[in-house]
């Protein structure tokens, strides 16, 4: 069975990261994959730091295995949220937009075990000198806010140059690539998008339909001329904005304010006017599972191929003796 020293450090069966979406990551969500072995987050982007606080309740009655809380940094009570999980006792926190270090030492004396996401080296590098105690880093494979970087040369170089555990995340759907994730190095690797069709994931069904028909082309990045890049679905939605940024005489403001609350109406309503932010590994997806099936479908494939590869290593050897 895989088992890395991330395992060790947060308690868990699987070296797997369900990861903390935006509307999307909620309380079923994230204990079904803890209960399955990795680690369940739950996100913090939703209407309050008490809904939040339910939620992390709500989890701890659904599972007795370690789950974590996932942090918008630039959220307007991200300080709150950043409290609220020192009061409840939770032992994992991953952050994005923005850097934790301001809340590094409160966490560190509550036990909390502190992993940011990161877009390159120079952030992880950041990251590690702050405290943390282990980095997700993110290619632009991924669905929602994306980097540059991209997962395979990202990753590598993220390892090479820190001493903590690196998760990979961007594009890793199933064993294939939860294999090369480990072969890059990586101590773990984080999905967002296989999360979606999940059984236990509390999203519109419309918004699960179009992941299962997607293909490899599926997937659009908008936002990156005013410094916001998000991949999602092609649809009119997002075909629509694509166009009003390219347009001279459409201000950032009036495209931010089209886009504005998108994500939020696709999964509660599932209508045009959302945004369905997936990875370019939807076109992957094709069935509705539980959570424990993706898991163990993602970490089994993967011992399976490393197994088959080292095999396969011996053979040659031993056919040049």
């Amino acid at each position: 069975m895989i088992k890395s020293r991330i395992c060790e450090m947060l308690g868990i069966k699987y070296p797997l990261f369900q990861g903390g979406m935006a509307w999307i990551a909620d309380a079923s969500l994230a204990a079904a994959v803890s209960n399955a072995g990795g680690l369940g987050l739950i996100t913090s982007v939703n209407t309050c730091t008490e809904a939040v606080r339910e939620q992390v309740r709500k989890c701890r009655e659904m599972t007795a295995r370690p789950f974590g809380v996932n942090i918008m940094l630039q959220a307007p009570n991200a300080a709150e949220v950043a409290a609220m999980i020192v009061e409840e006792g939770v032992k994992v926190v991953t952050t994005g937009a923005g850097s934790p270090v301001k809340y590094m030492q409160m966490w560190k004396e509550a036990g909390i075990k502190v992993i940011p996401v990161v877009p390159s080296v120079a952030i992880a590098l950041k990251m590690q000198a702050a405290g943390a105690d282990a980095v997700v880093a993110e290619g632009a494979e991924s669905g929602g806010h994306v980097g540059e970087l991209h997962t395979m040369p990202l990753i590598p170089q993220v390892v090479e140059a820190i001493d903590i555990p690196v998760v990979a995340a961007g594009g890793i759907c199933d064993g294939r690539g939860a294999a090369a994730a480990f072969m890059l190095g990586a101590d773990a690797v984080q999905l967002g998008t296989r999360f979606l069709t999940a059984k236990e994931c509390n999203i519109h069904q419309n918004y699960k339909d179009k992941i299962i028909e997607a293909t490899d082309i599926s997937t659009i990045v908008t936002g990156k001329s005013f410094g916001h890049p998000v991949r999602s679905l092609k649809t009119p939605f997002s075909k629509t904005m694509a166009r009003m940024e390219a347009d001279p005489s459409v201000s950032h403001e009036d495209v931010l304010a089209f886009g504005s609350g998108a994500l939020k109406r696709a999964v509660q309503e599932g209508g045009l006017d959302g945004s369905y932010m997936a990875g370019e590994c939807a076109g992957m997806v094709k069935a509705i599972e539980s959570a424990r099936t993706i898991v163990e479908d993602v970490i089994l494939g993967a011992e399976e191929i490393i197994v088959r590869v080292y095999d396969s290593r011996l053979l040659i050897n031993d056919n040049k003796k």
